[in-house]
C-alpha cells in the first residue's frame, strides 16, 4: 500500500484537530506508542535491558550516561507498569532486584531498529 503526500497531511489534520483522536473516533495508536515508548531516557532502558539483562537497579544506571535516579526509577515502574519490564525481587538480605524484558520488547526491537534506520537516512 502506497500512502500519497494527501493522506498524511489528511492524517495529521484530522488528528490534530481531534486532539489526538483519530478521525475513527479512537485514539490514535501512534500516540499510544509513544506514551509508552516516548521521553528521553526508555528506549535506551528498553536496549540496555534486552542486550544485557537481566539486569541490577546500578548495573543500568552505569550504562545510562547522565540519568539520575529519579529519572531511572521513574521510567523503569512506568515501563513495568506498560509491560515492557519484568522486576524481580529476590528474598535475600540485603535485597536484591532484577530488571529484564518482557515478550512485548521482543517483538518491538526489530520496530525500534528499523525507527533507528530510517532517522538515519533522513538526519541531516
Amino acid at each position: 500500500m502506497i500512502i500519497e503526500d494527501t493522506d498524511v497531511k489528511k492524517w495529521d489534520t484530522d488528528c490534530q484537530n481531534n486532539n489526538g483522536i483519530c478521525p475513527c473516533g479512537q485514539k490514535c495508536p501512534l500516540s499510544t506508542a509513544m506514551e509508552i515508548i516516548g521521553g528521553k531516557w526508555k528506549i535506551q532502558i528498553l536496549c540496555a535491558l534486552q542486550i544485557d539483562g537481566p539486569i541490577r537497579y546500578n548495573e543500568l544506571k552505569a550504562k545510562m550516561n547522565g540519568i539520575t535516579n529519579t529519572m531511572l526509577s521513574s521510567a523503569l515502574k512506568k515501563l513495568e507498569a506498560d509491560g515492557l519490564v519484568r522486576r524481580k525481587q529476590y528474598n535475600v538480605m540485603p535485597v536484591r532486584v532484577e530488571y529484564s524484558t518482557t515478550e512485548a520488547v521482543v517483538n518491538l526491537i526489530p520496530i525500534l531498529m528499523q525507527l533507528g534506520k530510517w532517522a538515519k537516512e533522513v538526519a541531516p
